[in-house]
């Protein structure tokens, strides 16, 4: 199953989480005015966002299987990384394949991937108003997000299926009480910013208005991409420090030749 999926401003604005607004402005620990003053502004600019914008969302449903550290989904090999050092002296060393049935198993597992994005208009109409701008990107982000957020509630009660009797409130949303997790492109778990080409086939992200730069980086910025996982285990972790012996490999699973590899993922190299 593919789906792309529109929607307004105004009912996403519920699933908006202000903490990372806060923390975007260098609010976070700061006075409840400030922050106070700072959500209505945002609020006033939210209201004229509703009658000339929406966002967008495109999700992919598909049998899946892992096949060692490597993602089979609808055809297309996603090789991850894994923790050369666990989280905990006692852990396993994770891998986000380690959520789905191996292949070897014999029976087919499901599991999803998604994007998520804003018009890129509102990124752009404030350009000679800095503080404008500013404040509507850091909307359009949070925005981006919400989109997410909402989206992944739909998959979970509706499109997939797999949690049908989920009721949380929006604060329970926000606090990822759920079944399942979405790692992000570009976060702990899956740092590479060049499986955004891979995720792109899957779901052509062009339809719903992203393009992707030669390093994978998504164009309008506010937009989000990564997968979804149902295994009721599932949970978030850190990768941690990526050596060489890894790097190599993974480049390898992933065909693309090291020292390329070696710039995707810089940042996160020992």
């Amino acid at each position: 199953m593919r789906k792309t999926l529109t929607y307004d401003i105004e009912e996403l604005e519920p699933y908006i989480n202000w903490l990372y607004f806060y923390h975007a402005w260098g609010l976070s620990g700061k006075p409840q005015e400030a922050k106070d003053k700072m959500k209505a502004e945002a609020e006033v600019m939210l209201k004229s966002f509703r009658p000339k914008y929406k966002t967008k969302a495109v999700f992919l449903l598909a049998d899946a299987n892992s096949d060692g550290d490597d993602i089979l989904l609808n055809g297309v090999r996603l090789p991850m990384l894994r923790q050369q050092r666990p989280s905990r002296p006692d852990g396993p060393n994770l891998c986000l394949a380690d959520f789905i049935r191996p292949l070897s198993s014999g029976i087919k597992d499901r599991m999803g991937a998604f994007a998520t994005t804003v018009d890129i208009r509102m990124e752009t109409e404030y350009e000679s108003d800095p503080y404008q701008r500013m404040l509507a990107q850091t909307l359009a982000d949070r925005l981006a997000e919400a989109t997410v957020e909402k989206m992944h509630q739909e998959v979970r009660t509706q499109w997939w299926g797999y949690a049908p009797d989920e009721h949380l409130t929006i604060n329970e949303l926000l606090e990822e009480r759920f079944q399942g997790i979405r790692p992000a492109v570009g976060y702990p778990s899956m740092p590479d910013t060049s499986v955004n080409f891979l995720l792109s086939s899957l779901l052509d992200m062009q339809e719903i208005g992203i393009r992707l730069t030669t390093v994978g980086a998504m164009k309008p910025h506010a937009s989000v991409s990564g997968l979804m996982f149902s295994h009721p285990k599932a949970h978030y972790f850190d990768l941690g420090p990526i050596g060489e012996d890894q790097l190599r490999d993974y480049a390898h699973r992933r065909g693309v030749p090291v020292e390329l590899m070696r710039r995707y993922l810089a940042s996160h190299l020992e």
